[in-house]
């Protein structure tokens, strides 16, 4: 079999080119997210939610904006849109010291694009504060209006969770890992391959 001529195209939730809420308005499953409560601890705030799947009394929308608000002091989950992974991955790098813990849903296969390569790879599981843990099978979401998950609605992905500062060592100086984090990636390199 030859490759040539062969043209690689990104899944629809890799880019915001198709129709954003079909992509980003996903819901953890009510069981699921339990399981990670049992785990981490009751959340406080959803950070990245809709009026119709938010899992925490305290959330934000798309228009209350939860990248241009304080998570201060609250144990954080977010399923952040997958079209525009790198400001959720780098607004919990600006948070996470000042929160009681951060926990992000995020797709696992995008480890080679650049922001998985700046923002996470040099510096999880290195006692920066920032843990990943890659789970196990392919994660079942609602869409809008759902309260079941019908046969063969899995994504073409499995998952892993960004994990911020619950159970880890503190950072060695985590205002210097910052400052570099915030100049390395702007947002026009967000969905491209390295």
């Amino acid at each position: 079999m030859s490759l040539v001529r062969f043209k690689a195209k990104a899944h629809p939730q890799q880019s915001a080119v198709s129709d954003v809420d079909d992509i980003d308005d996903r819901a953890t499953h009510p069981d699921v997210f339990a399981g990670f409560e049992r785990r981490f601890g009751q959340f406080t705030l959803d950070a990245a939610a809709a009026e119709h799947n938010a899992k925490c009394g305290r959330y934000f929308t798309r228009e209350t904006d939860g990248l241009s608000q304080s998570w201060a002091g609250e144990l954080v989950w977010c399923n952040p849109p997958y079209s525009q992974i790198a400001p959720w991955v780098r607004k919990a790098w600006a948070e996470w010291s000042s929160t009681r813990g951060i926990v992000m849903l995020l797709p696992a296969n995008r480890t080679e694009q650049q922001w998985w390569q700046r923002l996470v790879e040099p510096h999880r599981d290195r006692g920066t504060g920032l843990r990943v843990e890659f789970l196990a099978g392919r994660m079942r979401f609602l869409k809008p209006g759902q309260t079941r998950i019908g046969p063969n609605e899995r994504p073409p992905f499995g998952v892993c969770l960004l994990i911020w500062g619950l159970g880890d060592r503190p950072p060695l100086n985590d205002g210097d890992l910052l400052a570099e984090l915030g100049t390395e990636l702007g947002p026009e390199i967000e969905g491209s391959a390295t």
